[in-house]
């Protein structure tokens, strides 16, 4: 669609390329439109490894493009000479995967991604020629003038001529095959392009080839292309295993990220290639008999202070062993990552990443290694669990149980599942899971079948649910936490199980997770301290003092983030630190709007009706509760609205702007809805909420002129009277019974609420 000329820069004294558009183009206004689409798409791109625009515009009938001038040759000239050595796949790979993250970030897909479209030169590769991407919003409507859009967007590009009838030379080879079928193209098709250029660099040969159109068509559609191992004997195993991730037929089944592709690529680079997997630990020595654990050694993994560590667990023998502690650095370009599980054998650590845009990821890291890797194959699990060989991890994703081997690639779905996704892997080929917090443990065999019973809720003593499961290591038995009615994740009851049998016994009580350690001790949580008990294994009774082993444990989902090994070996996160917070007033495209109003530890604003005022949850940094501030927005005055001694959260304005209502816990796990005056003066009262634990108040309705809240757990909506405390909530009719988040309409019509009935992901 467009010429290109070498030309002068006469003012700046540089020599640059001019892309044009052809005379026979140029009166089309969808081919001009796309034209600038480019312009547009360049401009938003600022990367050393894609070619910069310099300048837009038209002289006379001539649109132009003026862009940077790039001396060297494309990627497809130099195939034709060969393959390139493992390093240049690898450098220039890593190159061209930063440039089309940087893309794909600002919302841009290629969508012709080939070796014709890479320059390489002295300074490393270039990616060239958004003529068919397309951005987000940048593409409009076709005007009937004969050259569609969709025509141009979808029709391939020809690099050189045809060289014989009926052979294809150009982007047909790299498309992907939801484009070949017309589908949206996302992100995922750069992807699988991207898998074909890495494919030809190593191999110097096409991943896909035909001797006609059709063929080739039919190729990419239902063909394997060779292994690169077959092609290339000394390719690294693990680029072999990325490749085949980047040309996975289904897009969801795909390597998801530019992201992923490059940090893979990176890894092999810095000696991950020398084998299929990284190298083990080396032994610690001979295990002495074990009779009583006494170094119990600390490791965190602060996440966001960006530090993370293991530590050593190590049983006494006559004379006392060291602790040895060492903390792992946080991974570059992750937001978060959290919930360290150790493998059996204590060699790797794998822990869940999230990027900055909520995605989900393994990470693999060998403990005699500095360097993590995402495990590809993984994207959008929730918390992995490893198998007993230490040689794949199992973990929930896409309503799921699947399995992946460490090394990555595409995983095996053992079943489906309609929610949790906490499991544990037994020596005897059983995967037990949480199912939905109202749900008891579901086993299932790890190669495959159908989730059954393997526990059952002991609702006559308080537990609604059961969550946590850890195999002990006979196989047969397990560990697991029976959740208590209003604790969503807190304190609940430590029972014992075994395979064959719903019934199980009570040992004790956790606030969160319970896991076996070596040596017989039972790892279980106070607050965010990490204890250790015996375990009476033929009486099946926890004996003896709890031990403190740590303290200040993350506790994301209530839950407790530490594991520990066959070989005691134990990771665990430390708690946030507290990170202080300002408030501002923003316009609509989130530029500030004045000074900062407040400063410190801060949640849940709401702007009171009249615009004047502000309720937010404060907290002080030393202070185990947090109060309900209103802030004046004209006079910049604070009043506090709560008590000191009860913890008070999601606070709500009356229609009126008058008064105010939040939720209150105070002695016991008792919470309850506090309405008062917003000036913090007048009567207060107090709705007594008829379920413990950590509720939702979503809305003060001005239509129903009644508090709506929900209870944790999903069980359902109430309804209170702001006007009659003595009055007790009541369930909201006709919502059905699993739900929460519960806010009606302005009319009093409508209802709108998440829910998880039905099994799999809550949803709207």
């Amino acid at each position: 669609m467009g010429e290109v000329y070498r030309a002068r820069d006469t003012r700046l004294g540089r020599d640059v390329a001019v892309k044009v558009l052809p005379q026979h183009l140029s009166t089309n206004p969808e081919v001009r439109a796309r034209f600038e689409r480019e312009a547009k798409t360049v401009s938003s791109l600022n990367h050393a490894h894609i070619c910069t625009l310099f300048d837009v515009g038209r002289e006379g009938e001539i649109d132009y493009l003026v862009m940077e001038l790039i001396e060297g040759e494309t990627l497809a000239a130099r195939l034709t000479k060969g393959p390139l050595p493992v390093s240049e796949t690898l450098r220039i790979g890593s190159q061209i995967a930063d440039a089309l993250d940087r893309a794909h970030r600002a919302g841009v897909v290629h969508r012709d991604l080939k070796p014709g479209n890479i320059m390489l030169t002295k300074g490393g590769a270039k990616l060239m020629d958004f003529g068919l991407a397309r951005a987000t919003g940048m593409a409009g409507p076709g005007s009937g003038s004969g050259v569609t859009m969709a025509a141009l967007s979808q029709s391939p590009t020809i690099a050189q001529p045809l060289t014989a009838e009926g052979s294809i030379v150009g982007t047909f080879q790299y498309m992907a095959p939801e484009q070949l079928e017309g589908q949206e193209t996302d992100a995922r098709s750069d992807i699988w392009a991207f898998g074909c250029v890495l494919y030809e660099m190593a191999t110097g040969k096409r991943a896909f080839e035909g001797k006609s159109q059709a063929s080739l068509i039919g190729s990419i559609m239902n063909a394997e292309p060779p292994s690169i191992s077959q092609v290339a004997p000394m390719t690294p195993p693990p680029l072999d295993r990325l490749v085949r991730g980047c040309l996975t037929k289904n897009p969801d089944d795909r390597v998801q990220t530019a992201h992923d592709v490059k940090l893979q690529l990176q890894w092999i680079a810095e000696g991950g290639s020398q084998s299929g997997i990284p190298a083990p630990v080396a032994a610690a020595g001979p295990r002495a008999k074990l009779t009583m654990w006494v170094g119990w050694a600390v490791a965190l993994i602060a996440i966001l202070a960006g530090a993370a560590g293991i530590a050593w667990l190590w049983p006494r023998a006559h004379a006392p062993r060291p602790d040895y502690r060492f903390r792992t650095e946080s991974i570059p370009s992750m937001a978060d990552y959290s919930w360290p599980r150790v493998s059996p054998d204590g060699r790797y650590l794998v822990v869940q990443a999230q990027d900055s845009t909520g995605k989900t990821q393994a990470w693999l890291r060998p403990l005699d290694q500095t360097v993590p890797r995402p495990i590809l194959g993984s994207e959008g699990l929730t918390r992995a669990y490893w198998s007993p060989d230490s040689k794949e991890i199992a973990f929930v994703a896409g309503g799921k149980i699947q399995r992946l081997a460490i090394t990555g690639g595409t995983p095996t779905v053992v079943c489906e599942t309609r929610g949790g996704a906490d499991l544990s892997w037994s020596a005897g080929g059983f995967i037990l899971m949480d199912g939905r917090s109202t749900d008891s443990l579901l086993v299932v065999p790890a190669r495959g079948g159908e989730l059954k019973p393997a526990t059952r809720i002991y609702r006559e003593d308080g537990e609604v649910g059961s969550g946590w499961p850890c195999f002990l290591p006979d196989g047969k038995r397990f560990l697991f936490i029976g959740n208590r009615s209003g604790t969503a994740g807190g304190t609940g009851d430590i029972r014992i199980g075994r395979l064959g049998s719903l019934d199980s016994k009570l040992l004790g009580k956790s606030d969160g997770r319970v896991e076996y350690a070596p040596g017989d001790w039972v790892l279980y949580l106070k607050g965010t301290t990490l204890l250790a008990q015996k375990l009476d294994m033929g009486k099946e009774e926890l004996t003896g003092e709890p031990l403190t082993i740590a303290e200040n444990i993350r506790m994301g989902s209530s839950a407790g983030h530490f594991s520990v090994s066959r070989s005691g070996v134990l990771a665990y996160s430390r708690g946030e630190e507290v990170a202080l917070m300002t408030m501002l007033v923003t316009d609509r495209t989130g530029h500030p709007v004045g000074p900062v109003l407040t400063r410190g530890i801060l949640a849940d604003p709401s702007v009171s009706p009249a615009n004047d005022r502000v309720l937010f949850e404060k907290k002080d940094a030393n202070a185990p509760d947090r109060s309900i501030v209103v802030r004046d927005l004209k006079r910049g005055t604070e009043t506090k609205l709560t008590l000191n001694g009860n913890d008070a959260f999601k606070p709500v304005w009356s229609p009126d702007g008058r008064r105010f209502a939040c939720v209150v816990t105070g002695d016991g796990g008792k919470s309850s809805l506090l309405v008062g005056s917003s000036d913090g003066l007048g009567a207060r009262a107090n709705i007594a909420l008829p379920v413990p634990g950590n509720w939702m108040l979503t809305q003060w309705s001005p239509a129903l002129k009644r508090l709506v809240a929900g209870p944790p757990t999903f069980q359902g909506a109430y309804a209170a009277n702001p006007d009659s405390a003595d009055v007790p909530p009541r369930i909201i009719k006709g919502l059905g019974g699993l739900l929460g988040h519960c806010t009606v309409s302005p009319d009093g019509r409508w209802a709108a609420y998440v829910t998880n009935e039905g099994g799999g992901a809550p949803q709207v």
